[in-house]
């Protein structure tokens, strides 16, 4: 049987790879997180799992070989707050315990499939996996930075594993703005879908920041990318434990912050009966609200990012993804179900 380890099981990206993998009739699956946030067992109770153990017992533990022979490990344990500023805490999360783990996989033989970011580019508008693209903005963005530059020394630029010894699959992805079920507990962190969503539930409209950084309100803009497809690319390379390297995963079209505040209103105008309006309606009606820019944000914020997927695609993976409309509706039919 194949045994597979999740790192921040209980987490957002963590809990939907254990569905995802559930989904295919696999649960010898042992889930690692630090449960001080004893609500996020709520990601944990409808799924399958093996054994859980807490985070500060299994990577010395796996390391011994106490978990037998393990296939991959799904590292989705992180600190992954972008304004935290403590960058020793940032730092000991985020790239020590990212390189030990590593360094145990390759001694136990497990593949490695581990949670990087799009803020590793920042302040850069080319969003290729290159260093010259490579400009974080906080400490989050550079402990993430960190561990890929190491996973490139370690494993070759190219990541083709030519280096003696290093003969196991590593993947590290670059995920952009990641939304969709299960990420509840992440308060501040957690999607503007999500906090949308409770806005027009709660106020009757929804918030977006105002202008800044030369785009008007609303306007900034992201990849979003739907959480199932975040799930989809992580075991596309699990079926493809040859190929290794550090991959872009979003949706490769970049969409402002309106469509997915016009999305939820409509996906809740839905839900009450009510028809679709476009966005320059919802705004005369008062149904969108632009907030001022917060200072602390200031200088710290991508205004702009679209994944290049020509790496993915390079690799024969021609996953197709969700938009936002198509996603974020999705999204606010499954919140309005555990409303």
């Amino acid at each position: 049987m194949t045994r597979i380890v999740v790192t921040g099981a209980a987490g957002f990206i963590g809990s939907n790879i254990i569905a995802g993998l559930n989904a295919r009739g696999l649960d010898d699956i042992i889930a690692v997180d630090d449960l001080k946030q004893g609500d996020k067992f709520r990601n944990l109770a409808d799924l399958k799992i093996a054994d859980y153990v807490d985070a500060d017992v299994f990577y010395d533990a796996f390391s011994a070989g106490h978990y037998g022979q393990i296939e991959a490990v799904f590292h989705e344990g992180a600190c992954s707050d972008t304004m935290e500023t403590d960058g020793k805490y940032m730092m000991s999360n985020n790239y020590t315990l990212s390189w030990n783990l590593f360094q145990a996989c390759q001694k136990r033989g497990a593949r490695l499939l581990y949670a990087s970011s799009a803020a590793t580019y920042g302040g850069s508008e080319t969003f290729k996996e290159e260093p010259a693209y490579e400009l974080p903005l906080n400490v989050y963005g550079y402990s993430k930075l960190l561990f890929d530059q190491r996973m490139r020394r370690e494993c070759g630029n190219d990541f083709q594993r030519t280096k003696a010894g290093k003969t196991h699959q590593v993947v590290g992805f670059r995920y952009f703005n990641v939304y969709g079920p299960r990420e509840q507990h992440k308060g501040r962190m957690a999607s503007v879908a999500f906090h949308q969503f409770n806005q027009f539930k709660s106020e009757g409209r929804v918030k977006l920041f105002g202008e800044y950084g030369g785009y008007a309100g609303g306007g900034q803009m992201r990849d979003f990318v739907f959480i199932d497809d975040v799930v989809a690319i992580n075991l596309w390379f699990f079926d493809h434990p040859s190929e290794s390297g550090i991959f872009n995963l979003g949706s490769g079209n970049a969409q402002p912050f309106n469509d997915v505040a016009s999305s939820v209103v409509n996906a809740m105008r839905s839900l009450q009966g009510e028809t679709a309006l476009p966005l320059a309606e919802i705004a005369q009606q008062g149904l969108i609200e632009y907030v001022p820019f917060p200072d602390a944000l200031r200088g710290k914020y991508q205004c702009y990012t679209q994944a290049d997927l020509t790496r993915l695609r390079a690799v024969g993976c021609d996953h197709r993804f969700a938009d936002v409309q198509t996603g974020v509706t999705q999204y606010v039919k499954w919140l309005a179900t555990k409303s």
